[in-house]
C-alpha cells in the first residue's frame, strides 16, 4: 500500500502551529484523536511511547524530514498523520537541519514487521530533498496528498 493510502486530507496538518519538537508531536497525536483514529483514552500512552522513542535517538532523518513512530497495544491497524512546518522545527536531525515534514505513525505492537517496512518505505520516499521541497511548496492538504500519491513507495500490509 502507498503511504498516501494511510492518509486522508484530515490527517494532514498543512501548517503546524508548534514551533518545537515535542509540541509538533503532541499536535499530530491530537490530530489523530480529532480524526477518531486514536481514542482519547489512548492519547497519553501514545505520547509516552513516542517520548520514549525520541529519547533513544531523534527521528529526524535529515533532508528536512522526521518520522516519529511508536507501538500501541490498543490499535488494530496502523494510523498515520503528516505535518508540515514552513518555518522548520529543530528535531535534532542527523544533518542538524530544521524539519519541515513530519510523518508520525503508530503501529499495533503485534505488527512489528510492518513497522520496519513502513520506516524503510517512508525513508526511501523522502530520500533526497525533492519530496520534502515539493510538500513544502504545496498549496494545502489536497496538493500534499497528490504529491504523496505520485510516488511509488510501498508498505506491505500485515499478514492475515
Amino acid at each position: 500500500m502507498k503511504l498516501v493510502k494511510l492518509l486522508s486530507p484530515e490527517q494532514i496538518v498543512a501548517d503546524l502551529e508548534a514551533i518545537e519538537h515535542w509540541g509538533a508531536i503532541t499536535e499530530l497525536v491530537d490530530r489523530l484523536v480529532t480524526c477518531e483514529l486514536l481514542a482519547a483514552c489512548e492519547r497519553e500512552a501514545t505520547l509516552e511511547a513516542l517520548r520514549a522513542r525520541e529519547q533513544l535517538i531523534s527521528t529526524g532523518i535529515g533532508g528536512g524530514v522526521a518520522i516519529p513512530h511508536a507501538f500501541s497495544d490498543d490499535l488494530e491497524k496502523v494510523v498515520a498523520v503528516l505535518g508540515r512546518s514552513k518555518a522548520g522545527i529543530d528535531f535534532e536531525a542527523l544533518d542538524q537541519a530544521p524539519v519541515h515534514v513530519i510523518v508520525l505513525f503508530v503501529v499495533p505492537r503485534k505488527n512489528y514487521q510492518l513497522h520496519l517496512k513502513m520506516l524503510a518505505a517512508i525513508a526511501k520516499m523522502f530520500n533526497g530533498q525533492d519530496m520534502s521541497r515539493q510538500i513544502l511548496g504545496a498549496n494545502g492538504r489536497d496538493e500534499i496528498l497528490a504529491i504523496l500519491g505520485s510516488k511509488s513507495s510501498r508498505v506491505e500490509p500485515p499478514a492475515s
